[in-house]
């Protein structure tokens, strides 16, 4: 196991090249808090490669709209060139978002899946105007909402309609993990979908990854667990959100093998910057908006047991600003591995970067062979 766990290593080091990637989507502004990322990778029967996300500008979720307006454009983009260049086909705003007692607030990270039915799926995770649950309304301050998630279909991608919104994953009844975004929704067998999210409590003290599942395409999700995995011990002590699903190719050392898969997550180590004694050791911490990234593996069989590849350091650091690399999305394909990931950069943005390896340097590293 240790071989393979090597292996997985060698492989997500030079799959996630911080100096190799390259900007596919640029942010609004080259500036602290905007953005583009937040979004999923898939690719359709004809070989199209669909991309989903939001741009966002400077902001605090913490803080309420007036600090400023923060997510603002759920957006959906397709390549024709296997993920060399992406053009944008579709945009939503806040108010394309909002439905009847459901005011969207600030758009957040997104979904884009295939249903075994053959409708495609976009699953939009966004803030909307909501109050705490008693007796926490204290905690709540002016300018904010509650975090849910909603889901649209359509025939084809660019079909996709905002007037088929219906929400799909709304907490009011733990507020320990009060705030649900970022899904993550993948097959997890005939019949079944799993939705991988990420919470935060009343307080925004934490970040944790929980786990629904949905049984058909017509059913509900149902929450199976709050805390899918634990929160790790040291630089993602505050927050462990799993973000990305990358199933691992059945080549070199994983050939005859059960399937497996990589599960990405972003890390830190508190939710608010911190102020370094100058006399300690330098380290990546992660704090809120500005995450860094580590990773859990496991078999498909054993899922959701996962073991933790980054235990006691990041595995997935900038070399740009404050080291900010999250949100991974992954696309597995005869061809090759395409990543995106949001990436931190000395002016303060995080634009949407992007690294592909080839098939054949895949199975050389998961082989062991020498470059």
């Amino acid at each position: 196991m240790d071989e393979i766990e090597e292996r997985v290593r060698v492989l997500l080091a030079a799959l996630i090249d911080q100096e190799a990637a390259r900007v596919i989507v640029p942010p609004r502004q080259p500036a602290p808090g905007f953005w583009f990322g937040g979004g999923k990778l898939a690719q359709d029967e004809q070989g199209t490669v669909w991309l989903s996300g939001r741009y966002r500008v400077s902001g605090d979720s913490r803080l309420g709209l007036e600090v400023g307006a923060r997510g603002l454009e759920c957006v959906l983009l397709r390549s024709e060139d296997g993920g060399a260049t992406f053009e944008q086909v579709a945009s939503w705003s806040k108010a394309d978002l909002s439905y009847e007692g459901n005011e969207v607030l600030s758009i957040e990270g997104t979904a884009l899946y295939r249903a075994a039915d053959g409708r495609w799926e976009l699953y939009v995770s966004s803030e909307k105007r909501a109050a705490y649950p008693e007796p926490l309304r204290s905690f709540q301050k002016r300018g904010t909402g509650v975090w849910s998630i909603d889901r649209m279909v359509g025939d084809s991608p660019d079909t996709l309609d905002a007037s088929t919104l219906a929400p799909v994953l709304v907490n009011r009844a733990y507020p320990g993990y009060l705030q649900i975004k970022d899904p993550v929704v993948f097959d997890l067998s005939i019949g079944r979908t799993a939705m991988v999210f990420c919470s935060h409590p009343f307080s925004w003290s934490s970040s944790n990854t929980g786990l629904a599942l949905r049984e058909g395409t017509d059913a509900g999700f149902r929450v199976e667990a709050w805390e899918m995995v634990s929160r790790g011990p040291a630089w993602d002590v505050a927050a462990t959100r799993i973000t990305g699903r990358m199933a691992l190719p059945q080549v070199g050392i994983l050939a005859d093998r059960a399937r497996a898969a990589v599960y990405f997550y972003d890390g830190a180590e508190c939710l608010r910057p911190h102020e370094e004694n100058p006399l300690a050791h330098h380290r990546p911490r992660g704090y809120s908006c500005e995450e860094i990234g580590g990773a859990f593996w496991g078999w498909d069989g054993s899922f959701p047991s996962l073991t933790r590849l980054s235990q006691l350091q990041p595995m997935f650091i900038s070399p740009w600003g404050t080291g900010c690399s999250r949100y991974v999305s992954t696309l597995v394909t005869g061809a090759g591995i395409l990543a995106t990931w949001q990436q931190g950069q000395a002016d303060g943005s995080q634009p949407l970067v992007a690294h592909a390896l080839p098939m054949e340097e895949v199975e050389r590293i998961l082989s062991g062979k020498e470059g």
